[in-house]
């Protein structure tokens, strides 16, 4: 008996007539048999590399055809690519193939689908059998009881997706957290496998999916600017040797809050090196703060508003690019179907606002974290992480806080906020957009404060130095002056708009003489 086995890349038109041919021998050869093997565009050059490394055999394309000798255990015999195979059927069948090109590129394109399709219900298979782990630190915070809903509908990995919450916080929260696992389990949610409660250091991020960082709950005196971000360490550090030992090889991080967003993310990235690539954080919250904003000076709904881009620190020096912005079913004296869109800047012509009020009052909201609450702090997560599973919208730009390699001109090392969009389960920076240069002193002003209080936390630096500037007190008042050339808004020029929290300067448990309130 013949057994061969065609293996090829799932959208190679040669693979499709290769598998044509084969199905007819087969169908019409009682002593010929095939298996058939497709993977995927993007893993089959490192697949056919292994498989070639453990048979000892030369091929570089698809498909790649070998006969299976049954009398001597299976052991494979090379018989090559397409060409090979269609001359081994002429020469011992008598059997040719006259598909034409057109016909096995369709073929090709239904293969891709086929194979694209059969990894999905595998996935869901898997999911039925282990179900996705998701664990949240510092659960016992308010944004967690929030949070939990959303993920347990289905909305954010797929309504097919099993899971399991694990709850992690200190011994001192663990009666808050088994009342929350009480209420959890209370939902009935369909997709809700179980919910656990873990205090136990060691036994943290167990073969974790998904990781959740909020804003840690613990209370601390801390009497400097410079103690609070080096505070930060030593639960970043433990986490990221946690996540290293831990948590499943492909664990997805995501870190939200509203205190030191961009530094967090940093230092697990230095301290979880092995998966920094998949640890990203929320600015969806600042975001949609702007976003809510414009729409009540446009009477619209912030939904109606795109494409806000957030530069910077999510939680701290952070710059608010209208640039792109567009707004979507605004009533104006020109309409258009529901893809319809305008220039935010075009509709708000009342530039003292934009520089103004605008600017102040995002200012403000960043400083104290006032309405920047559990509900929005769970749904900017919530939305960044389906995001990261489903796809962005197409056509969208998204803010995220990730690993900078010195785009847009921006220092290597830092986390920083920047356009992105997502897709295929990842993420790309959007370096192709146009119009959208920083200049050198508001890059100066935002990279100052991130590269500085990663300094600070790792001891390299011993006082943190706020960045100031003239320019900087002058657009906070909305007296932008003319000489200011490369930073003035002239008729004739879309305005950017600033927000910045240099940090609070409220005392810390009423203690006066204190620079920094814990979060």
């Amino acid at each position: 008996m013949a057994k061969f086995v065609l293996a090829g890349r799932a959208d190679c038109p040669y693979y499709a007539k290769a598998e044509l041919l084969a199905d007819y021998l087969q169908k019409n050869l009682p002593n010929f048999r095939i298996h058939k093997i497709t993977q995927h565009p993007h893993v089959w050059e490192e697949w056919l590399e292994d498989l070639c490394e453990k048979n000892k055999w030369s091929h570089r394309n698809s498909p790649i055809i070998w006969r299976e000798l049954l009398d001597r255990g299976g052991e494979g015999l090379l018989l090559g690519g397409y060409n090979e195979f269609l001359e081994y059927a002429q020469l011992y069948y008598g059997v040719t193939s006259s598909m034409t090109t057109e016909l096995m590129k369709i073929i090709a394109q239904e293969n891709l689908e086929a194979h694209i399709e059969k990894e999905l219900q595998e996935e869901v298979r898997k999911d039925l059998v282990n179900p996705l782990q998701v664990w949240i630190t510092s659960a016992s915070v308010p944004a967690c009881y929030s949070l939990i809903p959303i993920l347990v509908s289905g909305e954010v990995f797929g309504m097919h997706t099993e899971m399991s919450i694990n709850l992690f916080d200190n011994e001192q929260a663990e009666e808050d957290l088994h009342l929350l696992m009480t209420e959890t389990r209370n939902l009935v949610a369909p997709l809700l496998r179980s919910v656990s409660v873990c205090t136990r250091v060691e036994e943290a991020f167990r073969q974790a999916h998904v990781i959740i960082i909020l804003d840690d709950s613990a209370d601390r005196e801390v009497y400097t600017l410079e103690g609070c971000i080096r505070s930060r360490l030593p639960l970043c550090r433990l986490f990221g040797q946690l996540i290293e030992k831990n948590a499943h090889d492909s664990v997805r991080v995501i870190v939200g809050g509203k205190a030191f967003v961009n530094l967090k993310t940093v230092l697990l990235m230095r301290y979880a090196p092995n998966v920094a690539h998949n640890i990203i954080a929320v600015a969806l919250g600042v975001e949609g703060q702007a976003k809510a904003m414009l729409a009540r000076k446009l009477k619209t709904a912030p939904s109606s508003i795109k494409n806000v881009i957030v530069w910077g620190n999510i939680s701290g020096n952070n710059y608010i690019d209208l640039r792109k912005a567009r707004v979507y079913r605004c009533e104006s004296a020109i309409w258009g179907p529901p893809n319809y869109s305008r220039p935010v800047l075009s509709l708000i012509f009342d530039r003292e606002w934009v520089n103004g009020q605008f600017v102040a009052t995002l200012k403000k909201l960043t400083e104290t974290g006032k309405q920047f609450g559990s509900i929005l702090a769970a749904h900017s997560i919530a939305t960044t992480l389906k995001y990261w599973y489903q796809g962005s919208p197409p056509g969208e730009i998204v803010s995220l806080g990730v690993l900078s390699e010195g785009q847009f001109g921006i220092p290597e090392g830092i986390v920083f906020s920047m356009p992105v969009k997502f897709e295929n389960g990842t993420w790309v920076v959007l370096t192709d957009l146009k119009d959208i240069e920083i200049s050198n002193q508001m890059m100066t002003r935002m990279t100052s404060d991130l590269i500085q209080e990663k300094f600070v936390a790792l001891g390299d630096l011993i006082s943190f130095q706020p960045y100031q500037s003239e320019y900087k007190d002058r657009m906070y008042s909305g007296l932008i002056q003319d000489e200011e050339k490369d930073l003035v808004m002239p008729d004739n020029v879309t305005p950017l708009t600033i927000s910045e929290k240099p940090y609070s300067q409220a005392p810390i448990n009423g203690s006066e003489g204190k620079t920094m309130e814990e979060q």
